[in-house]
């Protein structure tokens, strides 16, 4: 399975990188500009990420706008997609305002922080991933 993690604070990055380590390949992105650079190398190579982890509130460009980028990009590649990348919105902002706002840009799930393995591998386990 191939993973990228879009995450500014190091020691989180680096938490859940070790967490998603056994299941696959995982590339860290530390602001939103990274990761859709990153994700968009994914869809010219044809080796697309089954997976995106996604901070909403990091440098560059925020998740809520890679969320939207992600999807208008896979849209724009592949008009026909019936399969996307999955993407899990982590993040310490519960509040309803953006958890509707995720889903409505079409996430897959919402983890709140801190994250532990039972979190992220109960996630893997519901999207089908593992």
């Amino acid at each position: 399975m191939k993973m990228l993690v879009m995450e500014d604070e190091y020691v989180s990055r680096s938490v859940l990188m070790e967490i998603l380590a056994p299941y696959g390949e995982v590339d860290p992105a530390e602001n939103g500009k990274e990761a859709l650079e990153k994700f968009q190398k994914s869809l010219e190579s044809s080796e697309r990420y089954d997976i995106i982890f996604l901070d909403i509130m990091v440098p560059e460009v925020s998740g809520q706008d890679v969320l939207r980028s992600i999807r208008a990009m896979e849209q724009q590649h592949d008009e026909n997609a019936l399969v996307t990348t999955k993407i899990v919105m982590t993040t310490a902002l519960g509040d309803f305002n953006n958890v509707k706002t995720a889903f409505k840009q079409q996430c897959e799930a919402y983890l709140i922080k801190p994250l532990d393995r039972d979190k992220v591998v109960n996630t893997l386990q519901g999207l089908g991933l593992i």
